[in-house]
This record gives structure tokens, C-alpha cells and sequence, in this order.
């Protein structure tokens, strides 16, 4: 019967002049598989509230003849594998695509392995890193959504994910962190405004502009356009809420700003003033604020459009959209911008100028170590090295705790990563005049001529040495600075005294570009002066609270003051930006 049936079957096909099934030689295995981690992409950062929580895993392998086995492994342990001869697993055996999520990820740096192998032996491996971070602590009082664009588009305070319109996508660079929001065509992200509308409102973000297209919105909240229901390209109600858009002007892209009063509508364009020259391809600070007498727009701290105005109304005002005016403001087609974002921070309370400057200053920042109860140093997640005993204060300038000294203790942290050509540092500082000498903060090299002698470290010819002194009672502040050749000086004499007997929080900082370092105590330019840069040669470790290892020949050793919120940043700061740091 099954011989019937098997001529009855090949008689049909051969009448219906359908080809037999042929077996094709697909030839010699010409290579390993290749293989592509979509999730989580290198760099990621997940950040939650939970000390434990889970991560999406999705990958596709592809090979030109046949895939054997794939192996998954997290942080060296194998979590999942996948063969083509165990209960068929593989349907396709050339491309084969995989998704699941995997629980168990604690806060640190973790690193994905996808391994394949194809039939011929051939093997592929291809690697992930990424991290959990702890959750995130806002910057200023009011801050109420974060966006850092670090591979996710969650909101760092609250925790939501915003609503993806179209292909919304990811830069591969960024101003701060790991990554960026890269705008594309009809693409954009919208969140829920529930409770983020008051009297007043602030935004602030890094912006790359792309000039194409020549126009588009960049954020808007903004109520349906009720007399134009129902046509989505005529949206245009600007009697609430609020739009920041861009348009080409003149070959440059200028900021505006309308806001809804209830009762019409007040623009902030700044002219000439508000312009971003595209062809730059550089990083622009951007910020807004609106309160319920005055708007104003920012551009990289300055003020380029400021008014007053009878406040911002909210009828309407249901949902934010991220880098377009769809869908509640098209009618002049501010669509969807090409442009990258970065560090989205929304506020509700109206800026200060100061504030904005802070904020952009925070670009920079490299290093942060806030001494709350311990000695983790907060952008790179790594705990410094504590050398003797070093304590906490059991008070602070901010937060709940600061650095406290103590006698032949003191902290180290690697410098990878915090040299370049120009570097700046701050802190709060409150001094202890025993010992009467000491080092603050150090990054120098080895002293190569006495090693061996740890009491006689003293090569000032690279890196810097910030350190205090007595000087008739008071305590100075001192900056030497390597370049290459030679040392730079930078003492400002009665200036930079400080009064041990005060008992006050002070704020110190300095700043070193390639032609010129200076010296701030509260904001006040103590010392400055003009150089030839700062060489780096053999500094591998910042001492802080200590000049040891590296500058102990003149006895700067450890110093029993207490250090608050110390920030290093690799520009060198304006006086302004110091300013505003200090204030906020």
C-alpha cells in the first residue's frame, strides 16, 4: 500500500511539472559563525531600585553551512545552551536567534560571552559588558525625571520606560557615559507627564544637532489640537504647555521656545544669539526654564532669550514627547529630529542660571567621591584603596558624612582614564592646623633617584601636588604642577590663607589647562598664572588626603582635616562654573 501511494505522489508532481526534491552540495565550510548580541549591548547600565534584579539576553548566530552548538556564559559561568540534534532545537540550522531573560544580576560590572561552533569545528565567540549601577540620587532638589540614554530609555527616577514611536536608536557615543539617544525618521519616545506639571518647569540636555531635516521638534508637551481631530499633520494648539523646537536660519539651526499661557501663547526666540552652527558636529548644552512670571533659554550656560510672561498653563498636557513635536505639534512640521541627546534632566522648579551652569559643568565631571559612609567614587563605581585608617567625619558640608584624617592614613585611586590635557578639581575643606603641613590631593610620579626612600619622594617635574603649609598662624594653600621639564608654582601668598580657628567649611579648587593653572578658595581666584601645560609622566596614582607616596620630602603627609565632595573634571573650569558649583 505505501509503494501505491509513494508512485501515486511522484506521478502528480511529475504531471504538475514540479521539480523532485535534489539534494544541493552546499560546498566547503568557508569560515566560524558570526555572531551579534543585540541585548545587552556593550556598555549598557542597568539602574534600579532592587540589590538584585534581571537583564534581557538576545543574540543571533549565523553560519554559511550548518551551526552545531551555542553556549552562553555570565561572568564565566555557562547559563543556557543551545544544540541542533537535542529535541531539533535548531529549526533553522544556518541562522538561529535567541531571546530570554536571565535574573540574578547584581550591582557591578558584568561581561555576556556567546560562543558558537558549526559543524566543520569552527568556533565563535563574542563578548557584552556591562553593568548594575546603584540606584541613581537626583543632582538638585526638584529633579524629577533623569534619562541618561545609557542603553535604555528609562527614566533613572521613576523607573518607567518611555513608549518607543518608530525606530528611536542609540548613538554609539555620548557627552556623559556610555551611549546617547540617536534620533531617525517618524521616531521619537513619549512618557506620561503625571506629576511632573506645577508652576514651574526646567529642562536640561546635551544636544549634537544633525540640520537634517532643516527643522523638527526636540521636546514638547503640548494639548491635542481639538479643531484639527483627527489630522495628525495639523496639530498646533499652543494655548498650553509648552514647545522647544529648532529651524534652519540662515544655515545655522536656531532653539525657540513657546510656552502656553492659557489664554494665547508667548514665544522666547533668541535671535542670532540662539543659533548652533551644525557643520561643528560638537556638543551643546541646552536648557530651558519657566516659571509662572518669566521663561528663559539657555545654551551652553548663557542666557540666549529671557522674558516675562503670565505662566504656563496645562490644559491638555498628558504626554511629553522626547526629540519630535509629533504628535501633539506638526502643523508646521517640527517632526522627528536626527539629532543625538544626552543626560535629559527634567525639574520642577525654575532654574537659576548658577544651576544651569552646574549642570553643564556636571558634563565634565570624571571623578565623584561624596565620603556618605564610604570610599566608593561614584562614576566609575571603584572603591579606593584606604592606606592606615582613614575615617568619617560624623558631619558634612553635604550629604550625611565627609572624610575625616587621620595620622599616617590616607586614600589612592588609579588615574586611568582622569588624565588629558586639561583637569580641574573641587572640594569642601575644613582644615586642622595639626600637623602644620600637609598634601590634599597628589597625582606624581615616582621620585626614580631616591627609590627606596619613602621619606624623600620629591619629583615635581610631571603631574600636580595641592598641599597646605603654615604660614604665621594660618594655613596656605599651595599648587605645584610638572611640565616635563621642569615645576610651576602657583602660590598666591596672604590670599590663600585660611583661618585654622574658624572652624569653617571652606571651598577649594583648581584648575590646569595646557597654557595655564589656577587657584580658588570660595569661589575666588587666589592664585593664576601662565605655564606650559601639565606633563603626565609616570602619575599612576591620585593620593588623596596625603602627599604620600609620591611628595613626601618636604614631611606632606597626611592631613587630619576633613574633605567633603570631592569632583575632579578633565576641562579646566571657569571661575563661573566654580562659582556655580560651589553655590549649588
Amino acid at each position: 500500500m505505501t509503494l501505491v501511494v509513494s508512485m501515486l505522489v511522484f506521478t502528480a508532481c511529475d504531471k504538475n511539472n514540479i521539480d523532485p526534491i535534489t539534494e544541493v552540495d552546499p560546498g566547503p565550510d568557508a569560515g566560524a559563525p558570526v555572531i551579534t548580541i543585540m541585548k545587552p549591548s556593550n556598555g549598557f547600565e542597568i539602574q534600579v531600585p532592587e540589590p538584585i534584579t534581571s537583564v534581557d539576553i538576545e543574540f543571533k548566530v549565523e553560519d554559511d553551512i550548518e551551526l552545531d552548538k551555542i553556549e552562553v556564559e555570565l561572568d564565566g559561568v555557562q547559563i543556557a545552551s543551545f544544540e541542533n540534534e537535542i529535541n531539533d532545537t535548531f529549526l533553522d540550522y544556518r541562522i538561529v536567534t535567541r531571546e530570554f531573560n536571565y535574573d540574578n544580576i547584581t550591582t557591578g560590572d558584568h561581561m555576556l560571552t556567546v560562543k558558537a561552533t558549526d559543524l566543520a569545528g569552527n568556533t565563535s565567540m563574542v563578548v557584552s559588558n556591562f553593568s548594575k549601577k546603584p540606584p541613581y540620587t537626583p543632582l538638585f532638589n526638584g529633579e524629577m525625571f533623569y534619562m541618561p540614554f545609557d542603553g535604555s530609555f528609562t527614566n533613572l527616577i521613576s523607573f518607567d520606560e518611555a513608549t518607543e514611536v518608530g525606530s528611536p536608536g542609540f548613538a554609539g557615543e555620548a557627552k556623559v557615559g556610555t551611549n546617547a539617544y540617536a534620533g531617525a525618521a517618524d521616531s521619537y519616545l513619549t512618557v506620561p507627564t503625571d506629576g511632573m506639571l506645577g508652576d514651574e518647569f526646567s529642562a536640561s540636555f546635551w544636544y549634537k544637532v544633525n540640520a537634517t531635516p532643516d527643522r523638527a521638534g526636540i521636546l514638547v508637551i503640548g494639548p491635542e489640537d481639538t479643531d484639527n481631530a483627527g489630522y495628525p499633520d495639523t496639530q498646533n494648539d499652543r494655548t498650553s504647555g509648552f514647545r522647544l523646537f529648532r529651524e534652519n536660519a540662515g544655515g545655522m539651526q536656531r532653539i525657540k521656545l513657546n510656552v502656553g499661557s492659557g489664554a494665547g501663547d508667548s514665544w522666547f526666540d533668541g535671535g542670532a544669539a540662539a543659533d548652533i552652527d551644525p557643520a561643528s558636529n560638537e556638543w551643546v548644552h541646552i536648557a530651558f526654564s519657566i516659571s509662572q512670571t518669566e521663561a528663559a533659554v539657555y545654551i551652553n550656560g548663557e542666557v540666549v532669550r529671557q522674558g516675562a510672561f503670565s505662566g504656563v498653563d496645562w490644559t491638555g498636557c498628558d504626554i511629553l514627547s522626547i526629540m519630535s513635536g509629533a504628535p501633539r505639534f506638526t502643523g508646521w512640521n517640527h517632526r522627528s529630529d536626527a539629532s543625538f541627546m544626552d543626560e535629559l534632566r527634567l525639574f520642577n522648579t525654575a532654574l537659576s542660571q548658577s544651576e544651569v551652569i552646574n549642570l553643564m559643568a556636571q558634563g565634565s565631571k570624571i571623578f565623584n567621591m561624596s565620603f556618605d559612609g564610604s570610599y566608593v567614587e561614584s562614576v566609575s563605581k571603584t572603591d579606593a584603596t584606604e592606606v592606615g585608617s582613614p575615617g568619617f567625619a560624623g558631619e558634612s558640608y553635604s550629604g550625611i558624612n565627609a572624610y575625616a584624617g587621620a595620622a599616617d592614613s590616607y586614600l589612592t585611586f588609579p588615574t586611568d582614564g582622569l588624565l588629558g590635557d586639561e583637569l580641574s578639581a573641587t572640594f569642601w575643606y575644613k582644615v586642622n592646623a595639626t600637623p602644620d603641613r600637609a598634601g590634599i590631593l597628589v597625582i606624581g610620579p615616582e621620585d626614580t633617584d631616591n627609590a627606596g626612600y619613602p621619606d624623600t619622594q620629591n619629583d615635581r617635574s610631571s603631574g600636580f601636588r595641592l598641599f597646605r603649609e603654615n604660614a604665621g598662624g594660618m594655613q596656605r594653600i599651595k599648587l605645584n604642577v610638572g611640565r616635563g621639564d621642569g615645576d610651576s608654582w602657583f602660590d598666591g601668598g596672604a590670599a590663600a590663607d585660611i583661618d585654622p580657628s574658624s572652624n569653617d567649611w571652606v571651598h577649594i579648587a583648581f584648575s590646569i589647562s595646557q597654557t595655564e593653572a589656577a587657584v580658588y578658595i570660595n569661589g575666588q581666584v587666589v592664585r593664576d598664572g601662565a605655564f606650559d601645560g601639565v606633563d603626565w609622566t609616570g602619575c599612576d596614582i591620585l593620593s588623596i588626603m596625603s602627599g604620600a607616596p609620591r611628595f613626601t620630602g618636604w614631611n606632606h603627609r597626611s592631613d587630619a582635616s576633613f574633605m567633603d565632595e570631592l569632583q575632579i573634571f578633565n576641562k579646566a573650569l571657569s571661575q563661573t562654573e566654580i562659582q556655580a558649583i560651589m553655590d549649588n
